[in-house]
């Protein structure tokens, strides 16, 4: 109409544009957090099936009298600690702990020096090694075979009528040495079987922590004039240091689970005198005559030992770590 003035009209608050569909809607996020539970529980079911309930039931029948005489069984009857009693009053422990230590000693640290220098021949680029994963790949070939076979060939080779023997003949011996008569011999080849047995896992082992190390570093140093034993002791092995606690840890408890080699080359008696009898040799002769306490004690105790030698081996050996703030502080 003329004279009127027309005015827009304004948009109360109850007549606002709606919002959008998906601003209402609550974005759902996908979460992938329940798969990795989902694939790390076959893990620890097996650990719980195969692990923990044997080591739980391994401490339960430690505390008690359970054996067979003839076909007659005693117990199970609680005893407290009187298994770990009857174990430390028993001197052949100490004497088994020996043989396992001396046996142990005599095979690693030859292996543990033989795989630190083949580790960093291997590794050495100014050497131009040809072949040199052909000559890995042997080095490691003793790892896979089983230890009754290298038992039984190393029996047969140092037998008193064995090839080593009519070798020795041969060459003007007059009678054949008894290798497993012969207390440090038979040590002596135990320690050889283990040697050649680990050795090849160790060089790689060694090898991996090597080849992670920055060359720059041994360039470097190389320019200010340090010779290459210089470089191997002041970059190679404190840089390493992790990689040779794992190794003489996990080397440590497999020394003191030592079974299958002296048990089939001494035929489980440890001979000569059982000089050669390990500790977990003599566990099994507990679980054969079916003393289920005493075997539960030592069992506990190998587990025990093993546990606290390896904290000692790690925090000796572990790098230490600097203060915040500077060493002065």
């Amino acid at each position: 109409m003329p004279g009127t003035t027309l005015t827009k009209p304004e948009a109360s608050s109850s007549q606002q544009y709606p919002a959008s569909n998906g601003a209402n809607k609550k974005t759902k996020g996908v979460s992938y957090s329940k798969w990795g539970y989902f694939f790390i529980a076959p893990f620890f079911l097996a650990f719980a099936v195969f692990s923990l309930v044997p080591l739980i039931s391994t401490f339960y029948n430690s505390f008690f009298e359970n054996y067979w005489v003839g076909l007659t069984q005693v117990g199970p009857r609680f005893v407290g600690l009187q298994n770990y009693s009857t174990l430390f009053s028993d001197g052949d422990l100490a004497t088994y702990a020996g043989n396992t230590a001396i046996i142990w000693l005599m095979g690693f640290l030859p292996q543990i020096i033989f795989s630190l220098l083949l580790a960093v021949w291997f590794t050495d680029l100014r050497l131009h090694l040809r072949a040199a994963g052909f000559f890995k790949t042997v080095i490691y070939l003793p790892n896979l075979i089983m230890a009754a076979a290298f038992s039984m060939l190393f029996f047969t080779l140092f037998s008193d009528s064995g090839p080593v023997n009519s070798i020795l003949i041969s060459m003007g011996m007059e009678s054949p040495y008894r290798f497993l008569a012969n207390v440090w011999s038979t040590r002596g080849l135990v320690a050889l079987m283990n040697f050649l047995m680990w050795y090849g896992n160790t060089t790689i082992l060694l090898m991996a922590a090597i080849l992670g190390i920055d060359t720059a570093l041994f360039e470097a140093a190389e320019i200010d004039g340090a010779t290459a034993f210089d470089s191997f002791r002041k970059i190679t092995l404190p840089l390493i240091r992790p990689i040779l606690v794992y190794v003489l840890i996990t080397s440590l408890i497999g020394g003191i689970q030592m079974f299958d080699v002296p048990q089939i080359l001494t035929n489980g008696n440890g001979n000569p005198n059982r000089t050669s009898l390990t500790l977990v040799m003599y566990l099994n002769k507990h679980l054969f005559s079916e003393n289920v306490g005493m075997a539960g004690a030592v069992s506990v105790l190998l587990f025990v030992v093993s546990a606290v030698l390896s904290v000692v081996v790690y925090f000796s050996i572990r790098e230490k770590k600097q203060p915040k703030g500077g060493a002065g502080k």
